[in-house]
């Protein structure tokens, strides 16, 4: 799902249109394989409709809450780069937003440990001379890349400026 360009200002253009990284529902894939696998051995041994129906019943409830709730947060969640400003979108219901312009960004910066260096992810830190500070994009795909765009557009904004 791309960010919506109703959503854009007048002469924004989307950069870069950003999910979390797919390391973030490696858990919930599991624990769903693990809960699916777990309800076929209990489906197999319990003899009476009540107690499979029972099974059926709590393996869903634990499908949903381990894994669809994730799978929603993470394809709610946006990331996004255009030449005026920084994005970021989170909610499934609710939905929570920061938008940051290029304008006020004073640095940019990423972190990453060993494991999300070698899946290309990391930690995007935005720091504005606004009210709030900083924004913080947890599991951010490509982070150096990412980190290396912004700090482009912010060059690019600030030579407008001048």
């Amino acid at each position: 799902m791309a960010y919506p360009q109703k959503l854009l200002g007048e002469g924004e253009q989307v950069v870069l249109d950003l999910h979390q990284h797919w390391k973030t529902m490696v858990l919930p894939t599991v624990e769903l394989l693990v809960t699916l696998g777990l309800a076929g051995f209990l489906l197999a041994v319990v003899d009476d409709d009540l107690g499979r129906y029972a099974v059926l019943g709590v393996a869903a409830l634990i499908a949903v809450v381990f894994f669809v709730v994730p799978l929603l947060r993470w394809r709610t969640t946006h990331f996004v780069v255009t030449n005026e400003r920084v994005v970021m979108r989170s909610g499934i219901l609710a939905r929570e937003g920061r938008d940051v312009p290029l304008s006020r960004v004073n640095d940019v910066s990423f972190q990453h440990t060993l494991l999300e260096r070698i899946l290309r992810c990391g930690t995007l830190i935005v720091e504005s001379a606004g009210e709030r500070g900083q924004v913080t994009l947890t599991d951010v795909p490509r982070v150096e890349r990412v980190q290396r765009t912004v700090y482009d557009l912010v060059d690019k904004a600030g030579d407008g400026r001048s």
